[in-house]
């Protein structure tokens, strides 16, 4: 029992520290990992070869894959393959129904994308839309930021569910997080389009320009000229699909059945769709992007952006397994045995405990990391130690991660900021919204897992 105390404290500083006092979540994390060695008495010899153990090699296994993410998602971004993306959905879907145009466009550019990024490169686009269609700005604000949401904790190769799915033990089969991944994040995606239709023909009081002038006073359509010629659709596109397809595909080619054999094809897509090789090539693909004569120089210079943008996620990744680590060599993973495998909560443990950490510090990315790592030692005992077990967990700590958005999310502040939504009014939407997306997301899974476990 005073184990069990001991990590009910650890989380509790954890969510302090960063919530309260701002402390760094890898600082966090790893300030976590070294208290919880003394208080769980692990020897004095072990402690260090642990903590660095469990953090190189996690980095190791995942860090580059977070990185070539990484570097194609600030591609798109910068390129304007976002818009390009955005504008050949249009042209399929119309603007007769801008809610489910704006949630098909943000559930798709936030799979390597930020959301925040997102949000902030398609926020043009929305009120060029909702212009259009006389629709309000609520619902499109809200058919946009749940889009964007659901992909983002939902699918890889966006770092947070990478990095869950490194440390629960189920990295080298991406592309069943992936396949089923997308149809729950679909229908997270579908609560929060449904929530955002209730808002279709409600106004609201803006608040004041200046608010919004201080992030972005561009049109769509002066947006959009900032990017000279947009790149060609389908090479928008590539950079996403490769990957995914490669991932798939070697999920496929290595089923127990060997649908392939086991020759040279088989040895050829099984290294083409190692999450690193698969996110390398989609890497190349994104060269053609870039144009100009200064090609190269704006390569180097998206690659350093987004060498900057990872590290802080691999930092806070390599921390959470160092945390795990210590967990696992910890007496707690006996007790948990012992108490927690007859009472058949399952899926809900790592729901409620990213939720909680997420509403608690804001961060959806950190949440899904500090739960993973932390119920990586647990997941024989709350019966979730099969493959599919680990892949269910993945996708549960994404849904958790969701619940809820509010003041301590910068995600919240850029849609309310953006969208000139007053934060009382923002509080009231927005806030319910990824309560709505997250609580479907979790349906959805434990209505799988009936199936699947």
């Amino acid at each position: 029992m005073i184990d069990l105390l001991i990590l009910v404290l650890l989380v509790a500083g954890i969510v302090l520290v960063t919530a309260r006092w701002k402390v760094s979540p890898f600082l966090a994390l790893m300030g976590a990992a070294i208290l919880g060695a003394f208080a769980f008495r692990l020897p004095l010899a072990d402690i260090v070869t642990t903590v660095t153990g469990a953090f190189g090699s996690t980095l190791g296994n995942i860090g580059l894959v977070i990185l070539f993410g990484t570097m194609i998602g600030v591609i798109l971004e910068r390129s304007g393959a976002a818009i390009a993306m955005a504008e050949a959905l249009i042209k399929v879907i119309g603007t007769r129904f801008p809610n489910l145009t704006l949630s098909l466009i943000g559930y798709i550019v936030s799979i390597p994308v930020f959301c925040d990024s997102g949000y902030v490169i398609l926020n043009s686009l929305r009120k060029a839309i909702t212009v259009r269609t006389g629709v309000s700005t609520l619902a499109t604000s809200i058919a946009l930021m749940t889009g964007l949401y659901a992909t983002h904790t939902l699918v890889p190769p966006t770092p947070g569910p990478l990095a869950a799915a490194e440390n629960v033990g189920i990295a080298d089969n991406l592309g069943l997080i992936i396949a089923i991944g997308v149809p729950v994040s679909a229908v997270a995606a579908i609560a929060g389009l449904l929530y955002a239709s209730t808002f279709s023909r409600k106004e609201f009081t803006p608040i004041p320009a200046s608010g919004e002038e201080e992030i972005d006073t561009r049109s769509y359509e002066e947006l959009r000229e900032s990017y000279g010629k947009l790149p060609n659709a389908f090479l928008a596109f590539l950079p996403i699909l490769l990957p995914l397809v490669l991932i798939c595909v070697g999920s496929i080619v290595k089923l127990p059945s060997q649908p392939i054999g086991d020759g040279t094809l088989f040895d050829v897509l099984s290294f083409l769709s190692t999450p690193v090789i698969a996110l390398i090539i989609g890497l190349v693909s994104a060269i053609a992007l870039l144009r100009g004569h200064g090609k190269l120089a704006s390569f180097n210079e998206q690659i350093n952006a987004s060498v900057t943008i990872a590290a802080p996620i691999l930092l806070i990744t390599g921390a959470g397994a160092a945390f795990g680590a210590v967990l696992a060599a910890s007496p707690l993973t006996d007790f948990l045995a012992d108490n927690l495998s007859g009472l058949g909560i399952g899926l809900a443990v790592p729901f409620l405990i990213s939720a909680a950490l997420k509403t608690a510090q804001g961060s959806s990315t950190v949440a899904i990391v500090s739960t993973s790592a932390m119920l990586a030692p647990m997941l024989g005992s709350l019966g979730l130690d099969s493959s599919m077990g680990m892949v269910l967990t993945v996708l549960a700590v994404g849904a958790g991660a969701m619940v809820v958005s509010h003041a301590n999310d910068s995600y919240f502040w850029v849609v309310s900021q953006l969208s000139r939504i007053p934060v009382a009014t923002a509080y009231r939407t927005l806030t319910v919204a990824t309560a709505i997306e997250g609580l479907a997301a979790f349906a959805t899974i434990m209505v799988l897992s009936v199936f699947l476990l």
